[in-house]
């Protein structure tokens, strides 16, 4: 039997939230954008490099995500002591070491990120800063960073589904 990417409902954020409510309502959205535009396909059309010559497939964007979501929240702001997921691949093994047959797991494994990544900042201030490359960071700055990261991303995920099936992004 081949798995296919579940459907997905979108959710909305409030348009008069305060800041924490918004940034949080803005980037689920996104989180749930990038699935929608998966949902319906198979591991092999996920994986499938529908662009060239990139090698972007929407498989690559999930994977990436989970590895964004993880570093970010994490093991950046939380400190968590945590490997990256795609470690053993090297540079570029978020959309070069892609398994049609792995879609399933994947898939999962963004889904388990959003989890442990909300987890790991509930209690947590917008103001709480961490340092990073020799530089301070707060939570907000990391919300925002994910935000703008899927929303380019979504694009990208917009022009592979129309390769892919001829799907159009909404």
């Amino acid at each position: 039997m081949t798995w296919t990417a579940p459907e997905i409902t979108r959710t909305g954020g409030s348009l008069v939230a305060g800041e924490r409510d918004m940034l949080v309502g803005y980037l689920a959205w996104h989180r749930d954008t990038l699935l929608h535009k998966c949902a319906g396909l198979t591991g092999e059309q996920l994986a499938e490099r529908s662009v060239p010559p990139s090698d972007l497939s929407l498989l690559g964007l999930i994977r990436h995500m989970a590895e964004v979501e993880r570093t970010w929240f994490r093991r950046r702001f939380a400190g968590q002591p945590i490997e990256a997921i795609h470690q053993d691949g090297g540079p570029g093994a978020d959309f070069g070491w892609l398994d049609p047959a792995g879609a399933a797991q994947d898939h999962a494994r963004l889904v388990e990120e959003w989890r442990l990544a909300d987890e790991a900042v509930r209690d947590a201030s917008l103001d709480d800063t961490f340092t990073h490359g020799g530089r301070e960071h707060s939570l907000r700055l990391v919300y925002l960073h994910l935000i703008t990261e899927y929303a380019r991303h979504n694009g990208h995920a917009d022009l592979l589904r129309e390769r892919v099936d001829g799907v159009k992004g909404e």
